[in-house]
């Protein structure tokens, strides 16, 4: 099994991004727009408007996403489309993929409505491909640059999950593979709705032992969520766990901190969203409570994140809540 031709269906940010690291390791990139006016003006300029200022590499070739010869010649696709568009994209490329081919999913979310994480998406779409997920710590402006960073990447077969991360990676770029699909999901998943409580932290000012605090309670929701629905302790604390979380809830490059910080000042959740621009935490929230309430672990910081982007709560009366909860042990 060789993996030298590679597709990212997806011409945003993070999908610009893995194209330029996937080609400095050497395989043959297509990326793939899934706006053909888009895709032409990507190819024009070299570069996509969703990541000002980063070249693509001469290597990649951009294409549509509805260009079924061009991706029908691939050896694996990396899905680099918001979480609540997975389904979408899986559908449109589904006719052109031959039985087998590595799918593997970019994003970090669970689908509305369905309770589904990734690559249960990709199996219900196309169910003779073999589902992946890639996660982790990792901003698109720096994976773009060159900028050192390492991943997570998980397949159910050792072998599958190996192979494309050899094929993925370089020097500056390093996935590290695993076969724990889930619990790789739910970390990308569950951190980014807690990154959105750590923003909150910061926008209202609350100080950096609240926000330590925040960060360290919102772990322990996550690996507790996490260990309910099968995921590994060493996955849970890895780079697609804790790795993770420590990233985006310290920076504003992470749209979902700065829709906290957001929302901490002041802003309605509407405005923020608005200001910020697509942040996965906003769609996951409630999903993730309610995966949560039906596996009977308890969330309460995710639960707050919920209920202030729904307009139930105010960001005080969210605070006031959390602070007030009954004193217990550690754990």
């Amino acid at each position: 099994m060789g993996f030298e031709r590679i597709a990212i269906v997806g011409a945003g940010a993070w999908g610009t991004a893995l194209a330029n690291a996937v080609a400095r390791a050497g395989r043959t990139v297509t990326l793939a727009s899934r706006d053909p006016a888009s895709a032409a003006a990507i190819a024009r300029a070299r570069a996509s408007p969703r990541l000002p200022g980063s070249l693509i590499e001469d290597r990649v070739v951009v294409v549509a996403a509805a260009d079924t010869a061009a991706l029908s010649s691939q050896d694996a696709i990396l899905l680099a489309v918001p979480s609540q568009h997975l389904r979408a994209a899986a559908r449109v490329i589904a006719p052109a993929l031959a039985a087998g081919i590595p799918l593997i999913a970019c994003a970090k979310g669970i689908e509305r409505g369905s309770h589904k994480f990734m690559t249960e998406v990709i199996s219900a779409c196309v169910p003779a491909a073999l589902p992946a997920i890639l996660s982790g710590p990792s901003f698109a402006e720096e994976v773009a640059r060159g900028l050192p960073a390492a991943v997570t990447l998980a397949a159910r077969e050792e072998n599958v999950a190996a192979m494309l991360a050899h094929a993925l990676g370089s020097a500056t770029f390093r996935p590290y593979h695993s076969t724990d699909v889930r619990g790789v999901e739910i970390g990308g998943a569950a951190k980014n709705v807690l990154a959105i409580a750590a923003g909150i932290v910061a926008g209202r000012g609350l100080g950096a032992s609240a926000a330590a605090a925040l960060t360290t309670r919102g772990f322990a929701e996550l690996f507790r969520f996490g260990r309910a629905l099968g995921a590994r302790p060493e996955t849970l604390t890895g780079l697609a766990g804790l790795g993770d979380l420590i990233l985006t809830c310290s920076s504003l490059q992470s749209r979902n901190f700065s829709l906290g910080v957001a929302l901490g000042q002041g802003q309605t959740p509407a405005q923020a969203s608005a200001a910020t621009g697509l942040a996965e935490g906003a769609f996951t929230a409630v999903v993730l409570v309610e995966l949560a309430d039906q596996a009977g672990v308890e969330m309460p910081i995710a639960t707050a994140v919920a209920a202030i982007l729904d307009g139930a709560l105010s960001v005080d009366e969210a605070t006031e809540n959390l602070l007030t909860r009954p004193f217990r042990a550690e754990g």
